[in-house]
């Protein structure tokens, strides 16, 4: 997917927010359990009930990884289901990869052409050859882990060195990448008082900001200082939307909770029209 695509849906949902689909299979309600599918029967469920709230889904591969073949293949089918039945919504696989030369090469395609995300997380530790194989993907997205949102980030991230914060020094670098016009970043919402420098650094990038909602990032100071002219913001919620309820009610408590926050998008942006 193109950004003018994206951007464009954004507009006529008033809406930029990303559900996460972080399955966990012992919060999801009882009577799923039956179906030969859970965890894509779950995920089904939240996707109809919500898509039109959300411009973006981002599963969290690891969801899916940790009940082995079964878990992939529900991750496989829920993907398949969002590109042929809402191909408008961007999807992010929030996979957090990162390796050098044909390991990266081997990522992407797995994300890209076998599974058919529009987007993948990659991790920048490894510098640029462990990320400018998923950028030579044309209308495909790399989503660069700039400034998370969990305690562990000032372990590095926020760690000034030659007198200036290691994550600013990696939102420099990239810049320089081979395509990097594909990329975008991870801003964690607890970091919302940071965004005004980011955005000195990178001031049309799209930013995937997670944390807003179970980690108690604001929407409000999000885009307060981090909206562009082109929106440049996914808001992501996973818990607050997906286990709004647990019970069989699940779907339409995700669907009321994704209204809430796409009518608190609208607000904003009609604030800015």
């Amino acid at each position: 997917m193109t950004t003018e695509k994206l951007v464009s849906e954004i507009h006529r949902k008033n809406s930029f927010l990303c559900v996460g689909l972080d399955v966990d299979i012992d919060k999801i309600p009882t009577s799923l359990l039956h179906e030969e599918d859970p965890i894509f029967s779950f995920n089904k469920a939240i996707i109809d009930a919500t898509h039109q709230y959300t411009v973006a889904y981002k599963p969290n591969s690891a969801f899916y990884e940790a009940y082995g073949i079964k878990g992939w293949k529900a991750l496989e089918k829920t993907i398949s289901y969002l590109n042929t039945k809402y191909p408008e919504i961007f999807t992010i696989a929030d996979a957090k990869r990162g390796d050098i030369g044909n390991t990266s090469s081997r990522y992407a395609k797995a994300f890209f052409t076998d599974l058919g995300f529009d987007s993948v997380t990659v991790a920048p530790y490894m510098g640029k050859d462990s990320v400018e194989p998923f950028l030579a993907f044309k209308d495909k997205h790399t989503i660069l882990l700039a400034l998370t949102s969990n305690k562990g980030a000032f372990d590095f991230q926020t760690k000034i060195t030659d007198g200036e914060e290691v994550y600013k020094q990696v939102l420099k670098t990239s810049k320089n990448w081979e395509n990097s016009e594909n990329l975008m970043y991870v801003i964690g919402a607890t970091k919302a008082e940071y965004l005004s420098e980011i955005r000195q650094i990178v001031p049309d990038s799209f930013l995937l900001v997670p944390g807003v909602g179970a980690q108690g990032g604001n929407l409000a100071e999000v885009c307060k200082y981090g909206l562009t002219k082109n929106i440049g913001l996914l808001i992501n919620s996973s818990r607050g939307v997906i286990y709004a309820s647990k019970k069989d009610d699940f779907a339409q408590a995700a669907a009321q909770q994704a209204q809430s926050l796409q009518l608190e998008m609208k607000s904003i942006l009609d604030g800015i029209r």
